[in-house]
């Protein structure tokens, strides 16, 4: 989809969509959550560096939401010294030598700058709790004090990295953050953003195949995974990509024009996002273990997109990907020869399982109803467990649960943007996207035009089947139902926008033969002009034994039901009939019921 800043998008959403609550939630929640700092990034908004525009770092950061740790710069995103300064920016990454330094001295030694505005960029303590507060004379250089002491670094931190030389392949003394007790943790992760999204005649689980085949460049580990030239591969996760093609596009804004990783499978997103996987399990690798243990005999192809398919497999596994990362925008949501390989396997084998490794979106229309493709699988970037936690989804040790974070459309045609906004014609010099979609995208556009998607937001199949019953909302009358919120703010804004007014429940059950995880979701549809038909507004993920029903609640909140005023500048709490939606998918909402405010 589009690629965006998010405070861009914040920022518009804000002071021109009255429908914003959706959209500008992770902002509003992140800071509420305690955030010691939140970056500004290399865009323009209204035409005004991100990190030198005041309305959006002072304006709705800092005293709207009441953000009161740090702001950084993205590397190298300050473009501007007194300008930054007084937007409100606290810190420059990787430094602030050229602009601030010297010259931030001499800004305040002229009253440019406040004092006070050098002050609050060292402390920015606000209002935490006076056990967190600064002792003066504990100041050290480069150091922020606030996000400090929030996080405890002031108690027994471990000893950080310290010393490393510039060049990493050059002798130096090794940290070694890694702890085996979180290793349940990450195996738990890459169970659960697993999404199964079809398995007909029974596919899967696999027991004890004679005979299987795996195909597809996704399958295997990459073939490198340590540091070459200074700048290597390992530093930026394009071990399994092209690395010229990456840094090109990363340095150098050249666009992507690879949509797949061929070199290997993906574990992690790339950039900033990109993890060193100095251990990491291939689903190859994990398959091989289940074989030898079950003596299955193993037939593999990862290179050719034509390969020699024996008809006798018990199954066919085959694996692609879609390769994204920061800096990196792909050039498609679909490719041609990934596509051309799992048809030219399902002719020749009648039971086809696709596995896919992909950073968001990917189409599958091509070839998903092929009568053998039976069973297709969004693996996402699982980590370094990848293959294990794949493997045990595949043979039924796991049970499947994780659910589509976006809508897969039919057609590239049926999204509202796709790919982004160039910098061409009038825009050639400043690149602008308006975001007229507003807050109708993935989902929300998809039901305000009434398109049928092939797998829409928050779907995923089980092992399992559940079942949906017992809806009940009660109304807190008890509660300040007025139209503005009027607490004072704290962080996260004012303080009555998570009061609770409305209470949901409903009830879960496992109606099959394999205990599971079900994720219960909650839409709301609020009666103001123009507002979506329904919005996600909770959910929650029970674990269930077979034939065990639990009751899954949730809290609706003032903000939850407000919308945005354009002209108050405030959350408004609508006046009218609410519909509640309940069930396992956007699409799929078995229980329906009302209130009226």
């Amino acid at each position: 989809m589009r690629s965006i800043s998010g405070k861009l998008k914040l920022y518009y959403l804000q002071n021109y969509a009255p429908h914003a609550n959706s959209m500008q939630r992770p902002f509003q929640d992140a800071v509420r959550a305690g955030t010691g700092s939140i970056m500004c990034s290399y865009n323009r908004v209204n035409n005004s560096y991100g990190c030198a525009n005041s309305k959006i770092l002072n304006g709705l950061l800092k005293t709207e939401l009441g953000f009161q740790g740090l702001v950084l710069s993205d590397w190298g995103a300050q473009h501007a010294g007194v300008a930054t300064a007084l937007a409100g920016l606290d810190m420059a990454m990787p430094n602030g030598d050229a602009l601030w330094g010297s010259h931030l001295v001499e800004a305040i030694t002229n009253g440019s700058v406040p004092e006070s505005r050098l002050d609050d960029m060292v402390t920015r303590y606000g209002t935490w709790p006076a056990s967190t507060l600064f002792v003066p004379d504990q100041l050290t250089q480069h150091r922020t004090i606030a996000a400090w002491y929030l996080m405890g670094q002031d108690r027994g931190f471990p000893e950080p990295g310290i010393g490393m030389p510039i060049n990493l392949v050059q002798p130096h003394r090794v940290v070694d953050a890694r702890n085996s007790s979180f290793r349940s943790t990450l195996f738990e992760g890459a169970v659960e953003g697993h999404v199964l999204v079809k398995n007909i005649r029974n596919a899967l689980p696999l027991k004890q195949p004679k005979l299987l085949s795996i195909f597809g460049y996704s399958a295997k580990n990459p073939d490198h995974n340590h540091p070459t030239g200074g700048l290597s591969a390992w530093l930026w996760g394009s071990e399994p990509y092209s690395f010229s093609e990456f840094r090109d596009a990363f340095y150098w804004g050249k666009a992507i024009q690879t949509p797949i990783a061929f070199n290997g499978t993906l574990y992690s997103g790339g950039g900033s996002g990109a993890t060193s996987q100095s251990l990491a399990v291939s689903p190859f690798d994990a398959l091989i273990e289940q074989a030898y243990d079950d003596g299955t005999a193993l037939f593999w192809d990862f290179y050719s997109g034509t390969p020699d398919v024996n008809p006798m497999s018990d199954a066919c596994l085959v694996f692609g990907n879609a390769y994204s990362t920061e800096g990196a925008d792909r050039p498609c949501a679909r490719d041609d020869f990934t596509d051309n390989l799992i048809k030219h396997v399902a002719d020749r084998c009648n039971n086809t399982v696709v596995i896919f490794h992909n950073a968001g979106i990917r189409l599958v229309d091509q070839f998903v109803d092929h009568p053998n493709v039976t069973a297709l699988i969004f693996a996402h970037l699982p980590g370094q467990a990848s293959g294990k936690a794949l493997v045990s989804l595949l043979y039924g040790r796991s049970n499947f649960s994780g659910k589509l974070p976006y809508t897969i459309a039919r057609n590239e045609s049926d999204y509202p943007v796709l790919g982004p906004d160039l910098p061409q014609g009038i825009f050639t010099s400043f690149p602008q996207s308006n975001f007229t979609e507003g807050v109708f995208i993935d989902y929300r556009h998809f039901d305000a035009h009434n398109i049928t998607p092939r797998y829409p937001f928050g779907f995923g199949l089980s092992y399992s089947s559940f079942n949906y019953s017992n809806l009940v909302i009660q109304k807190r009358e008890e509660q300040d139902f007025g139209e503005y919120p009027t607490s004072l703010i704290v962080e996260g804004g004012q303080e009555d926008l998570w009061d609770v007014l409305i209470l949901v429940s409903a009830d879960v059950s496992n109606g099959g033969d394999v205990a599971g995880a079900e994720v219960a979701q909650l839409y709301l549809g609020i009666p103001a002009e123009g507002a979506p038909i329904r919005q996600l507004r909770g959910f929650e993920k029970p674990f269930l034994n077979a034939a065990e029903t639990a009751t899954v609640r949730f809290e609706l909140t003032r903000r939850d039901l407000s919308v945005w005023d354009v002209i108050t500048q405030k959350w408004r709490l609508v006046r009218g009939e609410f519909t509640v939606e309940v069930g396992s998918s956007s699409r799929d909402l078995p229980l329906k019921g009302k209130f009226v405010i």
